[in-house]
């Protein structure tokens, strides 16, 4: 019994003296070298988790620039052009074209000659007197039509100046201010109308004018023309 007592007390002691070598191991050194590369590590992360955000947001700005304008004025733009080019083409008679404008200076607004007859000196200045009355009343159908397009030159002003301060990114910047500049083009165009219609309204009075004037003249001829003119003769006015 005392020999399986020792035995035992043995085996508690042989046991027991490596848990206590463990419990008093301790490296300060390697302990802090671990805490300073465990930081390290954790410094990486935080600079890839921030680099991954910049590169986020470089991203979303990259897809704002990209984004297209929302609104266009293109549409209305192209309408209020075609309705000035319309009324353009509306011109009567003598129009906007090198080839009538040659062949009426040929003919109806050609000098007078003494070969031309008295019936053919009045059908022409009819005709004159005709084109121009009809310029003049294209002239102011263009400045109606041009007018009438200051309205939608007005909204659209408007609706592309909100549309640019909204911009978000500068593609839309650069689309609203192209679409601005579409529009002064539209008002030039229409200016553009408003003077060629004017000036030609003006012109063919001018030249309508200066026919008359030559034509005058050749009737002021053949009247004083021996044999041609005023010829007296006996009155009787009452019996």
């Amino acid at each position: 019994m005392c020999r399986l007592a020792a035995s035992a007390v043995a085996f508690v002691l042989v046991s027991a003296a490596p848990l206590r070598a463990q419990l008093v191991v301790f490296d300060p050194n390697n302990y802090a070298q671990n805490v300073l590369t465990a930081a390290r590590e954790l410094q990486q992360i935080n600079n890839q988790i921030l680099s991954l955000q910049n590169q986020a947001q470089m991203l979303i700005n990259q897809a704002k620039n990209l984004a297209s304008l929302p609104y266009s004025s293109l549409g209305q733009l192209q309408q209020s052009i075609q309705r000035t080019q319309d009324l353009l083409r509306q011109a009567q008679r003598l129009a906007y074209d090198v080839q009538q404008i040659d062949h009426a200076f040929a003919t109806t607004y050609a000098p007078a000659t003494g070969n031309m007859s008295s019936q053919d000196l009045v059908s022409n200045a009819q005709a004159r007197w005709q084109t121009s009355v009809a310029a003049l009343q294209d002239a102011l159908k263009v400045q109606a039509g041009v007018v009438g397009n200051l309205d939608t030159v007005k909204s659209q002003s408007a609706a592309l100046v909100a549309a640019s301060q909204g911009a978000t990114g500068a593609l839309q910047v650069t689309q609203a201010g192209n679409q601005i500049l579409a529009l002064q083009a539209q008002q030039l165009a229409d200016l553009t109308a408003a003077v060629a219609a004017q000036g030609r309204a003006e012109s063919l009075d001018s030249a309508q004018r200066a026919a008359a004037q030559d034509q005058g003249r050749e009737q002021l001829r053949r009247f004083l023309a021996p044999g041609q003119g005023y010829q007296p003769s006996n009155v009787q006015m009452f019996h």
